[in-house]
């Protein structure tokens, strides 16, 4: 199962990897070629032993979504010259495009939790949820689960028209906005319905215990510090987690410090959880969204 039937599987990794040779011998695997290839090799091998011993079987989806990681997160080459993160349902690729999306690809495939912090139009949650989206895909999880926080919505939530769910779908859009990019309506529908895929206001993960699962905090400057608390504590076993934010557009109120500015404070240098800055460099919108950013950072951020 593993080599798949004629050793289709192993003929994929052998083409992903240039100069390599990879034979079976029985129950054996023999690697020939450069050394730091055959230890992405046998990394590789080791991501599709554990999702085979996990789910009793191995698909061509499985394989190939393990080497489009492997290659985002060891500098391996696509044809196209880029990194892939994930396949789209149109036929595509998303890859990492900036220096900041790197790192975040990177940092995220060693540490449990990653903060990318900065500004807007850097495609932090893009690349989050892609990430999170290839490890459901590859079965490294079993759910997502996103979530904002929607201080907007507090004591005006009544006025806005509709049931709960109409007025804090607005604040939750961006994240169905990339999720239907990455999986087809048709599937994505049965994420929903069956929680495998799931898409709540901050204020509703309290109380649960996260397992198997990668989850994502986005807009995480307008979380207090006690829900950044809350919801860094909400990780079970074998979870991730991503928190994106921009400091510098928190709606909080003026006295209220942001649990994004105050979690760097309490948790930079802790072992397992990274930071990210991401720069203006990194903006990936409109060429004006670069220029906006420099002149309010000569403005102080007025």
């Amino acid at each position: 199962m593993l080599f798949g039937f004629n050793d289709v599987y192993l003929r994929k990794i052998e083409s992903a990897f240039s100069d390599t040779r990879v034979v079976a011998r029985g129950d054996q695997l023999k690697l020939r070629g450069p050394e730091s290839q055959v230890d992405r090799i046998e990394r590789v091998v080791g991501e599709l032993v554990m999702i085979l011993n996990r789910n009793g079987n191995l698909t061509e989806n499985d394989v190939d979504t393990v080497l489009d990681l492997a290659r985002v997160g060891t500098g391996l080459r696509r044809s196209a010259g880029q990194d892939a993160i994930l396949f789209t349902p149109a036929g595509g690729t998303i890859q990492a495009k900036t220096p900041g999306q790197t790192r975040l690809v990177e940092a995220a495939r060693q540490s449990d939790i990653v903060f990318a912090v900065g500004p807007a139009g850097t495609g932090k949650t893009y690349t989050a949820v892609a990430l999170a989206v290839g490890a459901l895909k590859s079965r490294q999880v079993k759910k997502i689960v996103l979530t904002r926080p929607a201080v907007e919505a507090g004591e005006s939530l009544g006025f806005l028209p509709g049931g709960f769910k109409d007025k804090v779908d607005p604040y939750l859009r961006p994240l169905y906005d990339a999720l239907e990019d990455m999986i087809e309506r048709e599937k994505l529908q049965s994420y929903l319905e069956r929680n495998i895929v799931e898409i709540v206001p901050l204020a509703y993960m309290r109380g649960r215990t996260l397992n198997s699962a990668f989850v994502i905090l986005d807009e995480a400057q307008n979380a207090t510090a006690g829900q950044m608390k809350m919801f860094l504590t909400r990780l079970g076993a074998g979870s991730r987690a991503i928190v994106t934010g921009d400091a510098s557009q928190t709606d909080l109120p003026s006295r209220t410090q942001s649990g994004l500015v105050r979690a760097r404070e309490i948790l930079d240098g802790v072992d397992g959880i990274d930071f990210i800055d991401f720069g203006k460099e990194d903006v990936v919108r409109h060429k004006l969204v670069k220029d906006i950013i420099e002149a309010y950072e000569r403005a102080g951020n007025d």
